[in-house]
């Protein structure tokens, strides 16, 4: 990394106008691939021409601008970060899939379409301005090494890493598989921070992380990501359960905010026939019009399926779980999705730099497109507004149910979505339970059982103590409320003839929050466990001990157990309530 205190004022304007004039020579070479464009497209006559002119004078807008900023402001700049800055504006004012990746964001860009990166295999977090080891991987580089969750990270290969940002700290510890890294971990409970040499390793985040068998004979598959293979992983899991005895399953792609196209309709076809229709996709380019089929066998098109989404499964997630529900294949449970209907592709650049660029629409079996957002039409201040419902229109499914676009999939069973309450909001988030947990794992070297370790009320007390001197503060909706009121009656002059009924009814809420931590003691003995339990068993244990208090999971588990109540909700067809799309299914 250069120093540019090391230059001088003229070194620094030299270089500046060095890399200005390499930057002029390729730009001027586009233009000139820009105009034999525009010759070439002329001359052929095609439908399809762009404003070239127009470009091409807004592209020497912003060369002059950039050389003028990197030559004459007033303080030195980063070219390239200031070139990036102006990139991802242009791109965000699109909409917010399009993404610009540098040279150095290759890795990020690699983990999101693989699930691959290289690196310690830890997720870091930063908790009370410090940088703490928060999930280490099972059997990697940082487990290996004696690295525990609750661990702060002093230093990275000779760099102090208090008070750095969590980018830059990050960042030093990715590169690529084999290389050594040297960090000073400062253990839960000591002063003096432990040198570690580490090699860095191919860290392969699984799609499907955990699978396994529930009651009634119920296979449990969850599905965090849509990257390269994770259908390979599906169809590992659902066999691997299929021949422990499972009669029916769960498909778990809540919070799964999507992936690679190809791979959800892999998925698809896994549990429907042979050259059914799963996805068409439209663009602006005729090349993006494109039709994609279930072209292999299925592996199962008979046992009973519930896909479980919420409101963060978006784009490949609602591609299966709208195209099953469409082909009438499997019962969705949940929270309506986040409504994601756009494709993206990524373009190769010059100097090893990418762009994801939003392409085309998504469309599933019935025509409906579940884009919830229209960010063609923004408004004045460049906010997006949702598909209103009277724009929202009905279609039919393969078997003739009635479903809807414009926001999202609808499940065919909607359950209310489990909130945390506020005072457990407030311990996660002020990293208390967290906390404890790395306290309660430094006293116990182990604990019986995984998904059947349980608190006593003797530890719950152990951790009302350990609250005490903290701060846990937190508004409930109430007093959010009785904020506006006050403002409110304030405003029209008022608040004076209500003040004293006022204050008495905040005294009550006030004398409530105190007994908080007793009336929401299950749902934080809950989270407390859980927390604990992903301390000696990692992410599979938290997973399976989460599925043991997760009632959604234990209705779909109760509907998949009523088979005529299963085929009365693919069957059943009912009057829309908005009218029917007149295109025809693709």
């Amino acid at each position: 990394m250069e120093n540019n205190s090391f230059f001088t004022t003229f070194d620094m304007q030299t270089a500046t106008l060095k890399t200005n004039r390499a930057q002029l020579f390729c730009f001027m070479k586009k233009k000139l691939i820009v105009y034999a464009s525009i010759l070439i497209l002329t001359i052929s006559g095609l439908a399809f021409i762009p404003d070239y002119f127009e470009i091409s004078k807004n592209l020497d807008i912003f060369n002059s601008i950039y050389r003028e900023l990197n030559i004459a402001y007033v303080d030195d700049t980063k070219p390239g970060q200031l070139m990036k800055t102006g990139i991802d504006a242009m791109l965000n004012s699109l909409d917010p899939y399009n993404t610009y990746f540098t040279e150095n964001e290759i890795e990020d860009y690699r983990y999101m379409t693989t699930g691959e990166y290289g690196g310690i295999g830890a997720i870091i977090g930063e908790i009370d301005n410090k940088l703490i080891i928060v999930d280490p991987y099972e059997g990697f580089a940082a487990h290996k090494a004696g690295i525990r969750a609750g661990d702060q990270i002093t230093e990275v290969n000779g760099i102090n890493a208090i008070g750095r940002r969590y980018d830059e700290i990050t960042g030093l510890l990715k590169g690529q598989a084999g290389t050594p890294v040297k960090l000073k971990i400062l253990h839960p409970g000591q002063t003096t921070p432990v040198e570690m040499n580490l090699t860095r390793e191919e860290i392969k985040n699984k799609a499907v992380p955990y699978s396994g068998m529930l009651a009634n004979n119920t296979g449990y598959i969850k599905l965090v990501s849509f990257t390269d293979n994770c259908s390979g992983e599906v169809k590992e899991a659902f066999l691997n359960l299929k021949g422990k005895g499972a009669k029916q399953f769960i498909l778990d792609i809540r919070g799964n905010l999507g992936g690679l196209l190809n791979e959800a309709v892999n998925i698809v076809n896994f549990f429907v026939e042979k050259g059914q229709p799963v996805v068409y996709t439209k663009g602006k380019l005729q090349e993006w019009d494109k039709t994609y089929l279930s072209v292999n066998n299925p592996i199962d098109t008979q046992t009973p399926l519930v896909v479980l989404v919420d409101q963060n499964s978006a784009s490949a997630s609602e591609i299966v779980s709208g195209a099953l529900q469409d082909l009438d294949r499997a019962v969705i449970v949940g929270q309506r999705t986040y409504g994601k209907g756009l494709v993206q592709q990524t373009k190769d650049l010059v100097y090893n730099a990418k762009v994801k660029i939003t392409v085309a629409k998504y469309y599933i079996p019935s025509g409906r497109c579940v884009q919830a957002l229209d960010y063609s039409n923004k408004d004045e201040e460049g906010r997006v507004e949702k598909v209103p419902d009277s724009l929202i229109t009905a279609f039919k499914t393969k078997g003739g149910r009635v479903v809807y676009d414009g926001a999202g999939v609808m499940p065919d069973i909607k359950l209310e979505e489990q909130q945390p309450s506020d005072i457990l909001a407030a311990l996660l988030t002020k990293y208390h339970i967290f906390n404890y947990a790395t306290q309660y794992a430094a006293k116990h070297s182990n604990i019986n059982g995984g998904k059947t370790f349980h608190l006593s009320d003797a530890e719950y007390q152990d951790f009302l103590t350990y609250l005490k001197d903290k701060d846990y503060s937190y508004k409930t909706e109430s007093e959010q409320k009785m904020i506006e009121l006050q403002k409110a009656a304030s405003d029209e002059k008022y608040f004076s003839d209500i003040k004293n009924e006022y204050d008495l009814l905040a005294q009550k809420i006030n004398a409530r929050k105190k007994d908080d931590l007793h009336n929401h003691k299950t749902q934080i003995v809950q989270a407390l466990e859980e927390e604990i339990v992903s301390r000696y068993y990692f992410q599979n244990g938290r997973l399976e001990y989460s599925l043991t208090q997760d009632l959604e999971v234990k209705e779909a588990i109760n509907l998949l157990s009523d088979g005529a109540k299963i085929k009365t909700l693919l069957t059943t067809v009912e009057k829309p309530n908005k009218p029917f799309n007149p295109k025809k299914k693709f």
